[in-house]
């Protein structure tokens, strides 16, 4: 299923920020850095990137208006740093290899369920209906064995996915986010009023006018 979105903030371009007093050294290295995440599985093996993937899709489905950002790239980024949250549940293997048991056994889980087709190969319905029954706690079994899917899907990827869209540029163009703004900072913290070099939010029938204010917000 694809999505369409009228954008909120049009005209909007976060990046244009990139040499203004809106981002210090810091951001626009983290910037670019991920802006370069190569979109080769580095951690992954191929079969564990595709069921990653479809994974991604369906967890944050992307406005069709844009190219989509690759989930599954920074994923796989922010697996091999292995920089996790300093804590894990007693329960859960440590993110490595939760990641990697868990990919395992959707595809197993998914190829008994569907005539050996696996998670990757399934339609977007039967997907979400597979990602809703591990929400429910719904699936169980020898494909499992040391990671509880309920408990994967709750700590790991509603922890580990939406982050990786909304930490990236294209994701704050659609919010109207600006980034870290340091060292400027806000000046207008009250009012709801947005400070000069802050997106300006659309309001249906004057989207043109929200547009050309938002090509000039550095």
């Amino acid at each position: 299923m694809t999505v369409t979105r009228p954008p909120r903030y049009p005209g909007y371009e976060v990046l244009a920020k990139r040499k203004t007093p809106s981002w210090d050294a810091v951001t626009r290295r983290i910037i670019d850095e991920r802006l370069a995440t190569p979109s080769t599985p580095r951690f992954f093996t191929q079969k564990e990137w595709d069921v990653a993937d479809a994974l991604c899709r369906r967890i944050v489905p992307q406005p069709v208006e844009i190219e989509p950002v690759s989930l599954v790239a920074l994923l796989d980024a922010k697996l091999l740093s292995n920089h996790g949250a300093g804590f894990r549940e007693a329960n859960m293997p440590y993110m490595q290899d939760a990641w990697r048991k868990a990919l395992a056994a959707i595809d197993d889980e998914a190829r008994a369920q569907h005539d050996d087709r696996g998670f990757f190969d399934l339609s977007e319905k039967d997907q979400d209906a597979f990602l809703l029954a591990m929400q429910q706690g719904r699936i169980s079994g020898d494909h499992w064995t040391g990671i509880h899917a309920k408990t994967f899907f709750e700590r790991r990827v509603l922890v580990d996915v939406p982050p990786l869209y909304y930490g990236h540029p294209k994701a704050w163009n659609e919010i109207g986010f600006g980034g870290p703004a340091s060292p400027r900072g806000y000046v207008r913290l009250d009012g709801d009023r947005p400070d000069p070099w802050e997106a300006i939010e659309a309001v249906p029938g004057h989207e043109d006018k929200a547009e050309r204010e938002n090509r000039r917000v550095v």
